[in-house]
């Protein structure tokens, strides 16, 4: 049987509820998303409220409002952050984003570790499904409202597919949306690029791209790895 907690250095994730349980994906998010100004941030899916808990870790002057359209989700991120040292800045939320009328604020931070499964790979599981699968979700849908309440000054940054990258890339430059900043995930050194972190400003400019690689061939944590989350995993 999984483990049914997940414990960070500062905080405790239980995932036993919740539709996506704990993953490298928003380990990865929640330590490398980074605002260019402001201090208030919109995770969008935030499940377990993982990435609002480090993104509250990070930054201590921050206020983050997590949203999920899973009522289970939410109840589990709701009593994780009850229960972690951050709950007086973190407000978790059912609200479908897909709903652009149900929001009236700007977001200085929006992140999003987005579903990007396609339709045919469907489990059966309503809330995983959901979860994990673009048809709640579309890019399309992501992107067009990250770009309407995102503040001129904004940051919009999520993880996706290595191969979805140009598409992802297209469509937030339709809606004036430019990529910033990049970070390629390599698993190990001898297997090809599975994700890529993509940082979104409104503003034009030069992107800078940079590699990871996860584990040495021993299996191992990286020192790129382990100093990226060195303030989370024990």
């Amino acid at each position: 049987m999984p483990n049914p907690y997940f414990r960070f250095k500062q905080f405790t994730i239980r995932h036993d509820r919740s539709a996506m349980k704990v993953g490298t994906d928003g380990v990865l998010l929640g330590a490398w998303a980074s605002p260019t100004s402001g201090g208030l941030y919109l995770d969008v899916g935030t499940g377990t409220g993982l990435i609002a808990l480090m993104l509250a870790q990070r930054f201590p002057d921050a206020f983050i409002e997590g949203i999920d359209i899973d009522e289970a989700s939410v109840k589990q991120a709701q009593e994780n952050v009850l229960e972690s040292p951050f709950r007086s800045r973190i407000e978790i939320r059912k609200q479908d984003f897909s709903d652009i009328n149900s929001f009236s604020k700007k977001y200085d931070l929006i992140v999003s570790n987005p579903p990007f499964y396609v339709e045919e790979t469907l489990g059966g599981n309503e809330a995983r499904d959901a979860a994990r699968h673009t048809t709640s979700l579309p890019f399309e849908t992501l992107i067009a409202n990250a770009a309407h309440l995102l503040h001129s000054e904004g940051t919009f940054c999520v993880i996706i597919p290595y191969q979805s990258v140009p598409l992802f890339v297209s469509l937030c430059a339709q809606n004036r949306l430019y990529l910033h900043r990049r970070l390629d995930v390599q698993p190990v050194p001898h297997k090809s690029c599975n994700r890529s972190l993509l940082a979104f400003t409104t503003t034009l400019s030069e992107a800078k791209t940079d590699t990871l690689v996860l584990y040495d061939e021993d299996r191992q944590r990286t020192e790129a790895y382990s100093h990226l989350t060195q303030d989370f995993y024990l």
